[in-house]
């Protein structure tokens, strides 16, 4: 029972009463907060400036000879391949090197895929009467805007606490070959923090699956991205698909956009022979090779696995405290009142927030009209329809310590004040 199903009709009018005023009083002061998206603050990018100068005056070959300055390195020169590797604990030769952005790595695969048969498949996507993915949820807005843009119908399916609910999974699989991919971020998951246990990577992996063709899409992008020194361990996908005997089915992802730069950083993706084979004769007609020198920057800043080690450190601190603040003011202003409730993750760049079912959209749309911009209240949902309209995404990385304190003792007034409203109406007053 919430603290506002105790409380009469009286204490319930006055309560709403005080909370009306209280958030009027924010409004006066005209905020203009942003925490829509989990972008790196300013001391985040600065602890990489050094890449802007690091080839200054050095030598731009990479190891194997490749003039970085021009033309070639389809997959990504060797050291870039060597250095980024074991992110994803697999072999070099594994490994396709892109431009600074997973996403579009992903987007480009997967229209690939609709225009090209890619292997165990029939035909083209596009040529088939129906393309489905699953989507657990809550989950990463971008990855179900791309399966929109491409006319690939969703499948929402509910997270457990070690995972998707995998027993939906493989009913759906097993009997539906339109079901072609599944979305999945397995570590510190945005938004929930959740990381995938043994038993749901290894499922995945073995499952049967109707359409022969079907494809896990990994996207690993908080791999290295701790806030604790307790490390959450991830079962390696590509060995587990291996072993199952299915080594074909999933394309893994990560970047180094919130290691170095966002703008200008490298994305990767892993699979198997076949995959990769398939991949570099689609990529071999779009282009004549990446951008190597940022790759060789990265290599020479960073250097090797303990550069980057030490690197993430220095934003864990930097984050960390601001992940307390979140956790702290949700803590002590709802902790004891049954109106929400919340994710604590050990890493990534996320905290997943759940109102009472029917408050979230309201919520947001308060702090808005308060000077508080987050996520959009569905946005983590397929087609940006929460069920439940109850999941808020809270991104902490941005603002200072004293804007994100400010936002988020805003967002619980509101959710406070959305609750009551909500627990008034109930009652028909």
């Amino acid at each position: 029972m919430t603290t506002l199903e105790k409380m009469n009709n009286t204490q319930l009018q006055q309560y709403l009463s005080s909370l009306s005023h209280s958030y009027e009083e924010v409004q006066a002061q005209k905020l203009k907060l942003d925490m829509s998206r989990g972008k790196p603050c300013p001391e985040q990018l600065d602890l990489s400036a050094g890449l802007m100068n690091c080839l200054s005056g050095a030598d731009y070959k990479a190891a194997n000879g490749t003039d970085c300055r021009n033309y070639g390195g389809l997959d990504g020169i060797p050291e870039t391949k060597e250095l980024l590797a074991w992110f994803l604990e697999v072999r070099p030769e594994e490994v396709i090197v892109g431009g600074n952005s997973s996403l579009t790595m992903m987007y480009d695969l997967i229209a690939k895929a609709m225009l090209h048969k890619i292997p165990g498949s029939q035909a083209p996507w596009s040529k088939l009467p129906q393309v489905k993915f699953l989507c657990p949820s809550p989950g990463y807005d971008r990855h179900f805007a791309i399966c929109e843009n491409l006319g690939i119908e969703m499948i929402t399916i509910n997270y457990q606490s070690d995972g998707p609910d995998m027993d939906e999974v493989e009913k759906l699989v097993a009997t539906d070959p339109a079901i072609k991919g599944i979305w999945c971020v397995p570590k510190y998951s945005n938004p929930t923090g959740i990381t995938y246990s043994d038993a749901v990577v290894k499922r995945l992996a073995a499952m049967p699956t109707k359409a022969t063709d079907f494809r896990i899409f990994w996207d690993n992008a908080y791999t290295v991205h701790h806030l604790t020194d307790t490390r959450a361990p991830l079962l390696n996908i590509l060995e587990a698909c291996r072993q199952a005997g299915n080594p074909d089915r999933v394309f893994e992802f990560t970047s180094t956009s919130k290691i170095s730069f966002p703008g200008a950083g490298i994305a990767m993706l892993a699979s198997s022979e076949a995959n990769v084979n398939w991949l570099k004769k689609q990529i071999n007609i779009q282009t004549i090779g990446p951008d190597k020198l940022n790759q060789l920057r990265h290599v020479r800043f960073f250097k090797d696995q303990a550069g980057i080690e030490n690197h993430m450190r220095k934003h864990a601190a930097i984050l960390k405290p601001k992940f307390d603040l979140v956790l702290e003011i949700l803590e002590s202003k709802l902790g004891d009142k049954n109106l929400a409730s919340w994710s604590k993750p050990q890493g990534g760049y996320f905290i997943s927030l759940d109102t009472l079912p029917g408050c979230a959209q309201k919520v947001v749309a308060k702090a808005a009209a308060a000077g508080v911009m987050l996520t959009p209240a569905g946005a983590t949902f397929p087609y940006g329809k929460d069920p439940e309209d109850k999941n808020i995404r809270i991104s902490p990385s941005f603002p200072p310590l004293s804007e994100l304190q400010q936002a988020m003792e805003l967002l619980t007034l509101c959710i406070e004040l959305v609750s009551a409203e909500q627990e008034l109406a109930k009652r028909g007053l």
